[in-house]
């Protein structure tokens, strides 16, 4: 007879669970990036489909998310465990690594939008201009002046959030749509502006070298095991740092009194107000803060990349990265991985469909979103008290 206490034994399952969905994963995974052949691709998709709905159907989806709550903190080491698994398998194919580098950064960004639209409500249809800000401010320090390209990545964050200080000041007087409308204006005025200035290199963009630091530069790749590993490997551990770094500082975030302050900003503002909250003060915060990731993510994307241009950067790249935000759940971090996985990754294993690819793409977002139309995960309603204190 087991003496182990129930607490104990159910936090067990709650962990053995998310590991065996993560193991699954990874393989589904692991099998999807490899696939070449378009029958491949559509099987697996057929696969990805009929497993969602026997999940669906035989309650599978409700035990993984009551495993999920059960022990919060397994699902993000799991995730980062299957994203080094991934990039470990796929050492030296440099077109898998260079979609796993574009998910985390996209990702990265993401979280930025995440703080601005899902904590405190401010719509930003300007994230493609912010992340091109980073792009653009490293790609022209890198040439013009001996700062270590770390540092860089980081100030490129900072001009991104100081441009976007400057925004928030029309942001600040309008609410809702009026507001979505002043970063459309921002994000078709930064893209007229990079395009029609020669110093910034005008239609044809500039070129940016690979990230180079303590003596090592990434484009030179490294042999390990006698085995030559592609140089977009140090790109996607860089990204996958990056990246866990903003998730762990946005959880933190939320979890405090900040992101409390946040959250009522953003569900009443009147009832904040009342409430001492300063509205204006979080709001800024939010702002800047979500410009500054998806300033460091472009920056690491333009010397990944080695070029930077003004079509890299359009309104549709914007509705890009809001998709994403949406499709992930709006709030929750974790669920933005999964959905920049489907935006970007699956127009590119549709190719055999040509132009009706994106077509295909945006039924099945739209299919997603029908069936949960709050994301692939939703962000949960916060609970202060545990089931058993609250009754």
């Amino acid at each position: 007879m087991s003496t182990m206490p129930p607490s104990h034994a159910g936090s067990r399952g709650s962990v053995a669970l998310q590991i065996a969905l993560a193991v699954v994963m990874t393989a589904y995974l692991w099998l999807f990036l490899q696939a070449k052949s378009q029958i491949e691709v559509c099987v697996l998709l057929a696969l990805a489909a009929a497993a969602v709905f026997a999940a669906s159907r035989f309650g599978l989806t409700r035990r993984i998310e009551a495993a999920s709550r059960a022990s919060p903190g397994a699902g993000p080491w799991c995730a980062l465990l299957a994203t080094l698994a991934l990039i470990a398998a796929f050492y030296d194919v440099h077109y898998v690594l260079l979609l796993i580098c574009t998910v985390l950064l996209f990702s990265t960004a993401c979280l930025g939008l995440t703080v601005q639209f899902g904590y405190v409500g401010i719509a930003n249809f300007a994230g493609a201009a912010f992340f091109g800000i980073g792009s653009y401010t490293i790609a022209v320090l890198a040439a013009r002046t001996g700062i270590s390209h770390l540092l860089l990545i980081l100030l490129s964050g900072v001009v991104s959030a100081a441009i976007g200080s400057i925004l928030i000041l029309p942001v600040l007087r309008t609410r809702g749509h009026y507001a979505a409308l002043v970063t459309i204006a921002f994000g078709v005025l930064f893209h007229t502006f990079v395009e029609v200035n020669n110093v910034l290199g005008g239609p044809q963009g500039l070129r940016l070298p690979g990230i180079a630091t303590f003596g090592y530069a990434f484009n030179d790749g490294f042999e390990l095991f006698d085995q030559d590993v592609s140089f977009y490997v140090p790109y996607a551990l860089l990204s996958l740092v990056i990246f866990g770094a903003a998730y762990i500082t946005i959880k933190r975030l939320e979890r405090s009194w900040i992101g409390l302050s946040m959250d009522v900003v953003r569900t009443d503002e009147t009832a904040a107000a009342a409430f001492g909250i300063h509205i204006a003060r979080w709001k800024v915060v939010a702002f800047m803060l979500g410009n500054f990731l998806a300033g460091v993510a472009g920056s690491v994307y333009g010397m990944m990349i080695g070029f930077v241009s003004p079509d890299n950067f359009t309104f549709s790249d914007s509705l890009l990265l809001v998709s994403i935000a949406v499709l992930g759940g709006l709030g929750n971090p974790l669920g933005l991985v999964p959905a920049a996985f489907i935006v970007l990754v699956l127009p590119q294993k549709l190719q055999f469909i040509q132009e009706y690819r994106f077509l295909f793409y945006a039924a099945v977002v739209i299919a997603i979103l029908l069936f949960r139309n709050d994301g692939l995960l939703p962000r949960r309603t916060r609970q202060f008290f545990n089931n058993e204190a609250s009754r």
